[in-house]
């Protein structure tokens, strides 16, 4: 039995014809932890287009993350999720992605789709939501009566996005101070629950001072490279700074304050199989509870369709440009979008 699957098999431009070719795999078979998940909706994450720009293809690669899709068939350990169910979760960077009709991913890093989003929007926000809350949550150790300063760099992007609202929702004593580039941007960031905008085209240490003379007590930041003299001006002494890019490979200038470094990785966990994998489960679940009560919003931004090479690589060059705001979804399979198109005919 073969399944359609959408990857690469050499590193080209994402505008390139041949970037992402679909092509006819087999059916994987499930393994004890595993849940076979007929994929309904994938979005497409900076991460995706890193791969495909510069990781060798082994001769086929597919990629994808995010999912959000049904579950068709569980391994015979499984006990999380049973046939029928919808799911969303972020996958595993160590096995084949999420851009196939019929993925593998084991059960432990997987959440029930909030019922209040349709596939498309609930796409859009697993490796997102396990970012942020990873990096509030496990590394700078935040708990429900934290109290306070959070400074969130790069605000506007995906991981930023979700993170206020986690904030919002779940520690109401940290104020939030942001970051975005225009008066539209920080408008959104309000929305979502910062108390306070800061333009990081402007003087940044000036601003943040403003707002925190002894500076701040953690600072996320999805844009470290270069920044980390800055960050040793806006910390206070005892601070934490958590990083989700690449980054620098000196942070010397911390020391003198004694600020924390820690780096963020959601991959970790799946990657690893550490023991406590089965957090990502956890959470996930409990941002599908947040959405359903109205705490959490889909950011879905732009919705593609349907899954194909050709969205695929539409996807892949807004993500690439970076001047998105949220995130791009790509939904739907052909076959079906053709089937229903049919049976609308019919009647």
């Amino acid at each position: 039995m073969k399944t359609t699957a959408i990857g690469y098999s050499e590193n080209l431009p994402a505008a390139h014809p041949e970037a992402l070719l679909s092509r006819e795999v087999p059916v994987p078979e499930p393994g004890p932890r595993d849940l076979l998940v007929e994929v309904e909706a994938v979005s497409v994450n900076p991460v995706d287009v890193k791969l495909r720009a510069g990781a060798p293809a082994d001769g086929f690669r597919v990629l994808g993350f995010d999912a959000a899709g049904t579950v068709r068939a569980v391994g015979a350990e499984a006990t999380l999720f049973a046939p029928g169910d919808e799911v969303f979760y972020a996958g595993s960077i160590g096995r084949p992605g999420t851009n196939q009709r019929l993925h593998l991913v084991d059960e432990r890093i997987v959440g029930r789709k909030p019922t209040a989003l349709s596939f498309a929007d609930a796409a859009a926000l697993p490796l997102t939501a396990i970012t942020a809350w990873e990096a509030l949550f496990d590394r700078l150790r935040l708990e429900e009566d934290s109290a306070g300063t959070l400074l969130v760099i790069g605000a506007t992007g995906g991981v930023g996005s979700v993170m206020l609202q986690l904030a919002e929702a779940l520690l109401p004593d940290v104020a939030v101070i942001a970051t975005a580039s225009d008066d539209a941007r920080a408008a959104r960031m309000r929305e979502l629950g910062a108390e306070h905008v800061v333009n990081h085209r402007e003087d940044l240490v000036a601003q943040v001072l403003e707002i925190a003379p002894e500076g701040v007590d953690r600072l996320f930041t999805a844009h470290s490279e270069g920044q980390i003299e800055r960050y040793a001006e806006i910390v206070r002494p005892f601070g934490h700074v958590v990083a989700i890019d690449d980054g620098p490979r000196d942070v010397s200038p911390l020391k003198g304050r004694s600020i924390s470094w820690h780096w963020e990785l959601m991959f970790t966990r799946p990657l690893l199989e550490t023991p406590d994998m089965i957090e990502q489960h956890r959470l996930l679940d409990a941002v599908a509870d947040l959405v359903d009560r109205g705490r959490i919003r889909s950011t879905a931004a732009t919705v593609l369709g349907p899954i194909s090479p050709a969205a695929l690589r539409e996807a892949h060059e807004l993500v690439e440009r970076g001047r998105t705001v949220g995130k791009v979804v790509v939904h739907g399979w052909e076959e079906a979008i053709d089937s229903a198109r049919e049976s609308t005919d019919i009647y």
